[in-house]
C-alpha cells in the first residue's frame, strides 16, 4: 500500500462515528472494556468541564466508557479535588507502583495508567482543552472497534482535509512542522502520513501499550510512533479529524526544550532502526538565552529522556492482568 492509499483508508472524520449506539453494540459484541485517561498537572480551570461532559455523555447517556480516570503528577491547585467531586477516579502518579520510584513528566502518567486502568483500549485526552466535546473520545475509539488490525489512533484538528473550504496549508503544530515532519521525511517517509504525530489525544490497544517503553518526558509520542511502526507497520495506525482544538499555547522557549527532548528520543529510536547514531556522544544540555536588564544570560537545561520499560516486563503487571 502506498502512502496515498494509506491516507485514504486510515484517515477518518469524527462525523463518520455519529451513531454511538451502534458503536456501543459493536464494543459489547467484542467484549471490550474502554478506559479514558486524563493526565493532569494543575488543570483546575478545565478538568471539571471535561469530566462532566465525558461522564454525562459517554458513561451515563451512552455507556461507551467503562471508567474515567485522572492520573495526576502532583498538582498544587484544586485539580484532584475537582476531578473527584465530578465523579472521576483520581490517582496520584507517585502512588502507583511506588516501588519503581517517582519521575516527573507526562510520559510517566501515561505509563502508570497502563497498570492502573482496566481497559482493553485506553484513550488518552489532554486536560487543558477549552472546546471539549465527546468526539475527542469516540472519534478515536471508534476506528479501533471497527478495524481489528488497527492498534493506535491519533487525533488531528482544525479541519485540514476536504471538510475545509479552499486550499490552505494544514498539519501539526510548530514543533511537528519544524522538527518532526522533516525528520520523518528524511528517515521514515511512511510516517509523514500522520498529520499531527504529536497530538496529545490518541486511543491505543492494551497489547500495544504494555509492550513498548515510555519516555517520561517530551519524547513519548514520537517514540511511541516509531516503536509501533517498527513492530506493526503503518497498518497499525489510524487518525481522526476532530475539527478544532482550543487550548493554551506554549512559549517559544518551552517549545525549544520540547524539540530538544524529542530529537534525543528520535535519535535513540532511529539507531535501533538502522540510522547510525552514537547517543553517548550527544550532549544532554539544551542552552537558551534570557535577558535581564541590559544583559543576556545563557540558561542551561539538562533534558534526559529517561524511559520506563514495557509494562509487560513488570512482575506486578503480569500478575494483575494474568500475563504468563
Amino acid at each position: 500500500m502506498n502512502l496515498n492509499e494509506w491516507i485514504s483508508k486510515n484517515t477518518f472524520h469524527h462525523a463518520q462515528f455519529w451513531d454511538i449506539k451502534q458503536l456501543i453494540e459493536d464494543k459489547e459484541k467484542q467484549g471490550l472494556t474502554i478506559s479514558l485517561c486524563l493526565p493532569t498537572l494543575n488543570e483546575e480551570k478545565t478538568i471539571g468541564k471535561e469530566i462532566i461532559l465525558f461522564k454525562s455523555e459517554l458513561m451515563d447517556r451512552y455507556p461507551l466508557l467503562d471508567e474515567i480516570a485522572v492520573i495526576d503528577s502532583g498538582s498544587t491547585d484544586q485539580t484532584r479535588e475537582i476531578a473527584a467531586a465530578y465523579g472521576a477516579d483520581v490517582y496520584l502518579s507517585a502512588d502507583i507502583l511506588p516501588q519503581y520510584g517517582e519521575k516527573k513528566g507526562k510520559g510517566e502518567n501515561l505509563w502508570k495508567a497502563v497498570y492502573q486502568l482496566k481497559g482493553d483500549i485506553i484513550c488518552y485526552v489532554d486536560a487543558d482543552i477549552a472546546n471539549i466535546h465527546p468526539r475527542f473520545a469516540y472519534g478515536l475509539i471508534a476506528p479501533l472497534i471497527y478495524n481489528e488490525p488497527m492498534k493506535y489512533v491519533k487525533a488531528f484538528y482544525d479541519r485540514p482535509l476536504a471538510f475545509s473550504q479552499g486550499i490552505r496549508p494544514s498539519g501539526g503544530g510548530r514543533v511537528t512542522e519544524i522538527l518532526v515532519r522533516p525528520l520523518f521525511s528524511l528517515f521514515f517517509p511512511d510516517l509523514t502520513g500522520l498529520i499531527q504525530p504529536l497530538s496529545g489525544e490518541y486511543a491505543v490497544r492494551r497489547e500495544v501499550l504494555e509492550s513498548i517503553p515510555f519516555p517520561i518526558g517530551y519524547g513519548v509520542e514520537t517514540s511511541h510512533i516509531l516503536d509501533v511502526y517498527k513492530k506493526w507497520g503503518m497498518e497499525a495506525f489510524g487518525q481522526t479529524d476532530l475539527d478544532q482544538r482550543v487550548h493554551r499555547n506554549q512559549s517559544t522557549l518551552s517549545l525549544g526544550k520540547m524539540a530538544f527532548g524529542i530529537l534525543r528520543a528520535f535519535l535513540a529510536r532511529a539507531k535501533d532502526m538502522g540510522v547510525d547514531v552514537d547517543m553517548n556522544k550527544l550532549s544532554s544540555i539544551m542552552r537558551q538565552f534570557q535577558a535581564q536588564d541590559e544583559k543576556y544570560q545563557q540558561v542551561e537545561h539538562e533534558i534526559v529522556e529517561e524511559e520506563r520499560p514495557p509494562m509487560i516486563t513488570l512482575p506486578e503487571y503480569r500478575e494483575k492482568f494474568g500475563r504468563d
